[in-house]
């Protein structure tokens, strides 16, 4: 029997938790969270911030089971690796015969004068890392007139247009040269910046903050390097994660940035593993879920000692921005890389006044990197040809040409009526449209129970409306008439 102690209940904990199980007869599975609450999808936490979801529709379905055992509102305080037991907060001992580090990270905070006391976070200062984060922006900004949001990455455009759409007047400030400069362009920056302006979101580029100014312990205003003072009532840091490491370094595992992991996800000590964000791996993190899950399933077959071949990975350069008003997606090869590069074949088209941009990079004949704003329909579509390695137009141009005029390359692939069984639906865990199909004829009526049964919708939450489309296309279907994708059924004579 094995003994299995998992510390952190997140997006990654929780999967890995449920593969096990299913995988091995013989794992018995304890699972320390400190949250109140049992695992939800962290990915959509700007979403609960922009009130387009509420945050009972985040939580991850996990059917019960007789060999896991889930502990809320316990953390983990020690690992003694001596004796192969976690000490948690109450004192409790749990022994494991194998151990996994899924404690994910924690949110950056600058070092901004007057942002903290030793009690925490002022009155009115917040980051986004769990529910409770993202609840208690929502609070705020209910009596919030005006906010500041520190950083212009994902998240950062996130929370500013999930606020400006609560009515709160925003202002971002952002250090680098230009917006989300790992994922776009210069030009592609402008638009993005021109699109924030048009949702009443003010820009301080190349900009930071030195202090903050309180009023009755609460921040009333934010003070600039260069010496000038911005007024609000409420500042959000959006300043990237740290990996949560102090039970690992107590414990004496090697840490770096991460906990250091070998390519089966061991740390150096013995039957103690690590995954997700905390995890330091051979190619490096990259604080994307679908590297988390994906070690999450590795190190399943590793201790279930599964020969199967693993399900190919989901695509995990897909970066989605799922900020409201605004549409964008960057993947591959994007952002600031080398246009003459021989290698690739590089077409783009800048429609300021529309607030639109699309760039596509071609090679060998397939999509490599494409960055999309402004766009829901054609980010699909190129989304699409990326994570499904489909072949491009011997001219990008019409590719460009056919997506701006609403019809994409292959925007059939869009149309629940024309996917094919083998089409890619969810791409952040890999599930098709047939898989969809074949759960909606087990009984699966709506898309909560299709994320049951198959995890899509699971991840960042863009094929949703898919889904419900492959649903209410089976619903409406004529009884004896062949399902799209499949093929007619074979005639029996009797």
């Amino acid at each position: 029997m094995k003994r299995i102690v998992v510390i952190g209940h997140g997006m990654v904990g929780a999967r890995f938790v449920e593969d096990i199980v299913a995988a091995d007869p013989d794992a018995v599975v304890t699972v320390l969270g400190k949250e109140p609450v049992v695992a939800y999808n962290r990915v959509l936490l700007s979403s609960v911030v922009a009130g387009t979801k509420s945050p009972e529709l985040l939580s991850i379905a996990a059917p019960t089971h007789p060999r896991v055992t889930i502990l809320t509102a316990v953390a983990a305080a020690r690992i003694d690796t001596a004796k192969c037991v976690v000490i948690d907060e109450r004192g409790a001992e749990h022994s494991y015969t194998h151990l996994v580090i899924a404690s994910g990270s924690i949110a950056r905070v600058p070092p901004i004068q007057g942002v903290a006391d030793p009690d925490g976070l002022v009155g009115g200062a917040f980051v986004l890392k769990d529910m409770a984060d993202a609840q208690g922006i929502v609070k705020a900004a209910g009596r919030a007139r005006r906010a500041v949001v520190l950083g212009a990455g994902v998240l950062g455009l996130e929370v500013a247009t999930g606020l400006a759409k609560r009515g709160v007047a925003v202002r971002i400030v952002h250090l680098a040269d230009r917006l989300m400069e790992r994922q776009l362009g210069w030009e592609a920056s402008e638009i993005a910046e021109a699109s924030l302006r048009r949702l009443g979101i003010e820009s301080h580029i190349g900009a930071s903050i030195a202090g903050v100014r309180t009023h009755r312990e609460v921040v009333s205003a934010v003070r600039l390097e260069d010496g000038s003072e911005v007024l609000t009532d409420m500042l959000v840091m959006c300043c990237g994660t740290i990996p949560e490491t102090s039970l690992a370094r107590k414990a004496g595992l090697t840490v770096e940035r991460g906990v250091v992991v070998d390519d089966d996800l061991r740390t150096s000590v013995p039957n103690v593993f690590a995954i997700g964000d905390c995890a330091q791996p051979p190619e490096g993190g990259r604080g994307l879920v679908a590297q988390g899950w994906d070690q999450a399933s590795r190190l399943v077959r590793l201790l279930a000692g599964t020969t199967d071949e693993p399900e190919a990975a989901a695509t995990s350069d897909v970066v989605r921005v799922k900020a409201h008003g605004m549409a964008m997606v960057a993947m591959g090869v994007c952002g600031d890389f080398d246009r003459s590069d021989p290698r690739y074949r590089v077409l783009s088209l800048k429609d300021p006044e529309g607030g639109r941009y699309v760039e596509v990079v071609v090679s060998g004949g397939l999509l490599v990197g494409a960055t999309c704003i402004g766009d829901a329909d054609v980010a699909a579509t190129l989304s699409a040809l990326y994570t499904r390695g489909l072949p491009v137009p011997h001219d990008p141009a019409h590719l460009m040409i056919k997506a701006l005029a609403g019809g994409g390359a292959n925007s059939a692939t869009r149309d629940p009526a024309q996917l094919a069984d083998e089409d890619k639906v969810c791409t952040c865990n890999t599930v098709t449209a047939g898989r969809i199909r074949h759960a909606i004829a087990d009984g699966c009526t709506s898309v909560k129970d299709v994320a049951a049964a198959t995890r899509a919708t699971t991840g960042c939450g863009d094929c949703t409306s898919l889904v419900k489309g492959l649903i209410d296309n089976h619903c409406n279907a004529t009884p004896g008439e062949t399902k799209p994708g499949q093929a007619a059924p074979e005639e029996v004579t009797v």
